[in-house]
C-alpha cells in the first residue's frame, strides 16, 4: 500500500469547514489537462474512474465538461476521500459518484468493483501524479486493473513526469527524481518504455503522447 509524499490538508493549504481541500496544482494544470483529455473523450458515454483523485477538484472540472460520462473519483487517503465527497456535493453535479477507496495493489482494487456496486466496464481511466510517488507495485496494479476493467474501446490516461529511453526530459525532472528516490528508493520518475511493458502485459498500447506544461506528459493507452 503506497504512502503519500504530500497529504493535502497537512501542507498548509486551505481547508473549508465541509472538508474541501484546495490543491495549488489544480489551478495550474486543470485547463491543460482537460485540453489533453477532451479530444479522446469527445462523444463517449459510460463510466470513468479517476485514480488518486486527491482533493477532488479535477473530477468536478472534468464532469462539468462531460455530461454524458459518469465519473467515479477514488483515493486511498481518508482526508482526501472526505474532500472529494465535499467537492462532489458542493458541485451539485449529477454525473459524479461518491468516491471509492481504491488500493491499486489489491487484486480487485476495491470491494465495490468486485461486488458490482461500482463500475466494471469503463470508458476510461484517468490517473495523475501517482505512479512516481508510489512503489512500482502500484503501477503494476494500475495496469492489471486497467486490463481487467476497461471496455473494448476504453482508454487509460496517465499524467506526470516521465523519462524517455532512460533519460530525463528536463533538469528539473532529474532533480525531482533524485529527491523522490532519496526519500524512498521505491519511488521515482518512471521510464515510458517500462510503462509500455506493463501496458502490453495488460493488452494495452500507447496511442498518444501529449506534451504538457512544466515538462510533464499525458500518455494515452488503448486496446
Amino acid at each position: 500500500m503506497a504512502e503519500y509524499v504530500v497529504e493535502f490538508g497537512r501542507d498548509g493549504g486551505r481547508v473549508e469547514p465541509d472538508g474541501r481541500l484546495d490543491a495549488p496544482a489544480f489551478h495550474r494544470n486543470h485547463e491543460p489537462l482537460w485540453a489533453a483529455l477532451e479530444k479522446h473523450l469527445a462523444g463517449l458515454t459510460g463510466d470513468v474512474v479517476e485514480l488518486g483523485s486527491g482533493t477532488g477538484q479535477h473530477v468536478v472540472h472534468f464532469a462539468q465538461h462531460t455530461p454524458g460520462l459518469i465519473w467515479w473519483p477514488s483515493d486511498l487517503n481518508q482526508r482526501h476521500l472526505k474532500s472529494i465527497e465535499a467537492w462532489r456535493v458542493h458541485s451539485g453535479l449529477q454525473n459524479i459518484r461518491s468516491p471509492l477507496r481504491i488500493d491499486l495493489t489489491a487484486p480487485d482494487w476495491c470491494p465495490e468493483m468486485r461486488s458490482g456496486e461500482g463500475p466494471t466496464s469503463l470508458a476510461a481511466l484517468f490517473c495523475a501524479n501517482v505512479i512516481h510517488i508510489a512503489p512500482w507495485s502500484v503501477a503494476e496494479g494500475l495496469f492489471a486493473g486497467a486490463g481487467r476493467y476497461l471496455r473494448t474501446d476504453g482508454k487509460l490516461f496517465l499524467y506526470g513526469p516521465f523519462k524517455r529511453d532512460g533519460k530525463h526530459t528536463a533538469l528539473s525532472n532529474a532533480v525531482f527524481d533524485t529527491s523522490l528516490r532519496e526519500g524512498n528508493p521505491e519511488w521515482g520518475v518512471r521510464d515510458i518504455s517500462d510503462v509500455e511493458t506493463l501496458a502490453r502485459g495488460a493488452g494495452l498500447r500507447l496511442v498518444d503522447t501529449i506534451e504538457m506544461p512544466a515538462n510533464n506528459l499525458t500518455l494515452v493507452f488503448s486496446r
